[in-house]
């Protein structure tokens, strides 16, 4: 596990150097050569930049995972986040509320324009990261945090390059939403989850349900909550939930003990 979240960070950050070099001129060209309509390019370049950032939060599933393997517990992991969050969301909420601060904000360029009057999606991104974090099982909390962060951006790359290209129909509560940036965080989330669990037998039900979920809390945002926080949590409800159905005959084998079963590297 710890190879592979190694991996994937590292991909990440690979990522985020290679847009930061590409010039806005190029990018533009670069989706327009990759078939993305005119009039949605400087959209989906704008949103390209704002998930460079996004793509930061693979460092969590990464520093938990070397935690563990270190030999730290998941209770000193559990004040480590909420020792960060708590400030981070005070910090953004001041953002909102103290005009010295608004004014003097580092990260304003990347904010959206609904996120100058709240808290923005990064505060949200650490309270359901350390929410997961806090109530599942190690394996199950980064790969929800997987799904979080691969899936989201997926859907919002693919929903502003293609969305509407295949299918016209508008979903979402606003119908803001496309069927093919939802169909792209379904798959990626499906991808992987089936490989972070490649050693798990029939590991595809249970992906395949916290995908959908996954899928869905980011379609619909329930119970008015941001899908930063909705994401994690309910993806990791459904991991477990599919893990413990799967296992209820094999509990040896049920990946949520992995932690506890395992000597050496945990996952």
């Amino acid at each position: 596990m710890t190879a592979y979240m190694v991996a994937l960070a590292s991909a990440g950050f690979f990522m985020v150097i290679v847009i930061r070099c590409i010039s806005k001129k190029d990018m533009r060209k670069l989706l327009e050569d990759g078939g993305v309509c005119v009039k949605k390019v400087a959209k989906t370049a704008s949103e390209i930049e704002r998930k460079a950032f996004h793509l930061c939060g693979l460092l969590v599933p990464l520093i938990y995972q070397v935690l563990l393997s270190r030999g730290w517990n998941q209770s000193e992991c559990r004040k480590i986040v909420w020792a960060i969050t708590i400030p981070g969301m005070s910090t953004d909420w001041m953002r909102v509320n103290v005009p010295f601060v608004k004014r003097n904000w580092p990260l304003k360029g990347i904010l959206r324009e609904r996120e100058e009057h709240q808290l923005c999606g990064g505060s949200y991104f650490s309270l359901g990261c350390t929410l997961a974090i806090q109530f599942f099982p190690p394996v199950i909390a980064m790969t929800s945090i997987v799904f979080l962060v691969m899936g989201d951006m997926s859907a919002a790359l693919v929903g502003r390059s293609f969305g509407g290209t295949w299918c016209s129909t508008k979903i979402g509560p606003d119908g803001k939403k496309s069927v093919e940036g939802s169909t792209a965080m379904f798959l990626v989330c499906m991808v992987f989850g089936c490989s972070i669990f490649s050693q798990v037998h029939l590991r595809e039900y249970a992906v395949c349900i916290a995908a959908l979920v996954a899928t869905l809390a980011e379609l619909y945002e329930p119970f008015g909550l941001n899908d930063n926080v909705t994401i994690p949590v309910l993806s990791g409800v459904a991991l477990t939930f599919g893990f413990a159905r799967t296992y209820s005959c094999e509990p040896g084998r049920n990946p949520l003990l992995w932690h506890d079963l395992w000597t050496g590297d945990p996952w």
